[in-house]
């Protein structure tokens, strides 16, 4: 019997817009969007997959349902949590962003939304990792067929799911069978080097999280394969570092054009007024180019 649990959210919160940006892609396997239009997933319990389909019934709260192994729906209710970031505050960057006369409309059509984090730093490395220096509509697809060749798919409700495959499960897989998913044999190396390092310790999360982001950034990028760009994602789109924007990001680059037509944006600038809040601009130019496609509800 699932669990039904009512979660307060600090407000203002948009369930459907935080969702979008934690999908990213309307491809996205992992994280879903059922015929009811409640987000639904997976997740890896050590007795199982569990199941999450959440809604937003009100403007304060949202409900989440939980069919999960004995035990484990406290754990997977936090995770649900942390993913959709109900208890974000953000409420400092609407005054950063009313400085910006090309960001405040924008974030004013996008009020709501609050910074996802991904259930494990392993799948914020993946993620970032695979989105190197291609274009973010092939990564798309490349982490698509990674996830699906690692599978299998899940049944429930008639969606198909995946879980986000384990380290365990992509050091277990042939080599070749991630090349044809699209990887390059650096991405697998780089791959198969992180989900080894996690899985023997030498690098988790707590780690991170009680460094300072310059020195976070620093471990991460010890890690070969591992540069500037790649750590400033895992940890803004991971650890939730909003003092954060990824720099040389081709996706957040053609994004301003849709953001602010026709007007020279000095980045730089709009970072630095944004101060420790510059992470929302990566999410708000990444919901921007989801409207322009057409890809979002309305509020």
């Amino acid at each position: 019997m699932p669990t039904l649990a009512r979660v307060a959210v600090v407000t203002p919160y948009r369930l459907d817009l935080t969702v979008a940006v934690l999908r990213r892609f309307s491809t996205n396997v992992v994280d879903r969007t059922d015929a009811r239009g409640r987000y639904v997933r997976a997740l890896e319990c050590a007795g199982g997959p569990a199941f999450v389909a959440v809604h937003q019934p009100e403007k304060g709260e949202i409900e989440v349902e939980i069919e999960a192994p004995p035990g484990e729906d406290a754990r997977v209710l936090a995770l649900t949590q942390r993913m959709l970031g109900v208890d974000r505050d953000i409420a400092g960057f609407y005054g950063k962003a009313r400085k910006l006369k090309w960001l405040y409309p924008l974030a004013e059509r996008m009020r709501g939304v609050k910074p996802p984090r991904y259930p494990a730093l392993w799948e914020a490395c993946v993620n970032a990792i695979v989105f190197q220096q291609v274009s973010i509509h092939a990564a798309g697809a490349i982490l698509r067929r990674t996830i699906e060749a690692l599978g299998p798919p899940l049944a429930r409700d008639g969606e198909v799911l995946f879980a986000f495959p384990s380290p365990a499960t992509l050091l277990a897989a042939d080599a070749a069978s991630l090349r044809t998913a699209g990887l390059s044999t650096g991405k697998v190396a780089t791959l198969r080097r992180v989900a080894g390092i996690l899985l023997d310790g030498s690098l988790d999360e707590a780690m991170l999280e009680e460094r300072a982001t310059p020195a976070a950034i620093e471990l991460l990028s010890s890690i070969k394969g591992i540069g500037p760009w790649t750590a400033a994602v895992i940890l803004l789109r991971g650890l939730g570092r909003l003092d954060l924007f990824p720099q040389n990001d081709s996706g957040a680059a053609r994004s301003l054009a849709l953001a602010a037509p026709g007007i020279g944006v000095d980045v730089e600038a709009a970072l630095t007024t944004l101060g420790p809040w510059r992470g929302l601009l990566y999410y708000h130019l990444l919901l921007a180019r989801l409207e322009a496609r057409g890809e979002l509800t309305s509020g």
